[in-house]
């Protein structure tokens, strides 16, 4: 079993390179399960399963913002009290956070089920395409139980410095998850065998990785008595999880909207932005674990009183960051056409005529060389980021990023009334950079001067 790994001692670089290249490869291997869907549905499908892959997956996102606030607001926790050296209280965290989060998980779940068609319809969903990506959207409806378990499991490696362990759950449950897509494609279950293989790995994945988590706590040497549900620890929980999940869900909401706009072109407009956001989606998430391995590193030194590392560990991330930026961006620009080929399907049908196909090329193309050459932006505020929400600096952390939303909503309803579906990717940049310079300011205000000693005291966990 991999060791737990205290990011308080020792030199700030090495330790998140090792740290955040399991996370960067876990995220790789977490976006294979969408890529998966994608490749399959366009090249053995169809592209109209590629337009309904691509509306289910606006919706999912919504689901998966409180999964992911559940994730950082249980790392967070964890990781200070981890840092600090208190392992009762780790144990305590983990309990709570788990419990407080599968009660959401099936209000959500409650919701989901109940709203899926109505989003949908909201979304200017094709009515052709309205049922094969309602019942995609209710079977992962049904995954939700896992995959929040997987998310919170994956928390608590990180809090504990293990971020190796849920890369090996997540790269081999990807691969199997795409040997079943194929599978399913393949004897004719069509969108709902995509849901289905999704479903399968995911449940595989969360309980095995949640099994190793109670196994690595067992581990941990305890004197007091271990509270199950601890008010104190829950208060705690929800001021980092609920700004989280606010901040995510009214991006995804943002995407949904965004969507509709983009709907409104016709489905070979949808395919070609499925396609390019989910190349969009690879660096973001790769860029996001960054985020999160500083986040960890924070956390924990947070805890451990060790304030003065903080800003090393930015600077150190960015590094990281920009090494991923460089190579991606790269990729993208010149491969662009071959890269988009992987979703779209080129074979001229009546349903799939070459007027469709050569719009899903151009507006995936287009997407991709105006956004790209901004990655570094991006990555500068997600690492920046990583360090408020580590910092439990929650107020600062949701108001960059909030802005970052209403420019991008707002800028895109002008951008393509000027411009077309083109100009609605002018929108990402100019986000990006005004909520980029937010962030940089809020981390000056606490990290950037010669403070770091007495920064925040307030906010290490007892």
């Amino acid at each position: 079993m991999v060791k737990n790994r205290d990011l308080t001692i020792g030199n700030p670089t090495k330790l998140l390179i090792a740290f955040c290249i399991p996370l960067f490869l876990s995220a790789l291997f977490q976006q294979l399960y969408s890529i998966g869907d994608s490749i399959v549905a366009g090249q053995m499908i169809g592209n109209d399963a590629l337009s309904e892959i691509s509306n289910s997956y606006e919706v999912t996102l919504v689901f998966i913002a409180f999964a992911f606030g559940c994730n950082i607001g249980t790392s967070v926790i964890v990781a200070e009290f981890f840092g600090s050296k208190n392992y009762s209280k780790v144990k305590t965290a983990v309990y709570t956070s788990t419990i407080t989060s599968l009660i959401m998980c099936v209000v959500l779940m409650i919701l989901g089920i109940s709203l899926c068609t109505p989003l949908l319809r909201l979304m200017k969903t094709d009515e052709a395409l309205l049922g094969p990506s309602r019942e995609y959207l209710l079977i992962y409806c049904f995954s939700l139980p896992f995959v929040f378990i997987y998310n919170i499991a994956t928390g608590i490696f990180a809090a504990l410095g293990d971020s190796k362990t849920p890369f090996i759950f997540l790269a081999v449950s990807s691969v199997f998850n795409i040997l079943l897509d194929m599978l399913f494609a393949y004897l004719g279950f069509g969108v709902a065998g995509l849901a289905w293989a999704t479903f399968i790995c995911q449940v595989i994945s969360a309980v095995l990785s949640f099994l190793v988590v109670l196994v690595k706590l067992h581990k941990l040497e305890t004197s007091d008595k271990i509270k199950i549900f601890d008010k104190k620890v829950l208060k705690t929980f929800l001021s980092v999880a609920i700004p989280s999940i606010i901040q995510q869900s009214f991006v995804s909401i943002g995407n949904l909207v965004i969507q509709a706009e983009i709907n409104a072109y016709g489905s070979g407009a949808m395919a070609g932005y499925g396609a390019a956001i989910k190349l969009n989606n690879v660096i973001i998430t790769s860029l996001t674990a960054v985020g999160n391995g500083v986040s960890n590193y924070t956390a924990q030194n947070l805890g451990a009183g060790k304030n003065e590392r903080i800003r090393k560990g930015l600077f150190s991330s960015l590094i990281i960051a920009y090494t991923i930026v460089l190579v991606i961006t790269l990729l993208y620009l010149v491969l662009a056409n071959v890269l988009l080929s992987f979703f779209i399907n080129d074979i001229e049908t009546v349903d799939n005529p070459r007027e469709k196909i050569d719009q899903a090329y151009n507006v995936g193309k287009s997407f991709i060389y105006i956004v790209s050459p901004f990655y570094f932006v991006i990555a500068t505020k997600l690492c920046t980021d990583g360090v408020l929400r580590g910092s439990r600096l929650m107020k600062f952390f949701m108001a960059d990023t909030l802005v970052d939303l209403a420019l991008r909503v707002g800028l895109s309803f002008v951008f393509n009334y000027i411009l077309g579906v083109s100009g609605i990717w002018w929108a990402w940049p100019i986000g990006w950079i005004i909520s980029g310079v937010m962030s940089l300011i809020f981390f000056s205000m606490k990290y950037g001067f010669k403070r770091n000693e007495n920064i925040n005291k307030e906010l290490v966990l007892n």
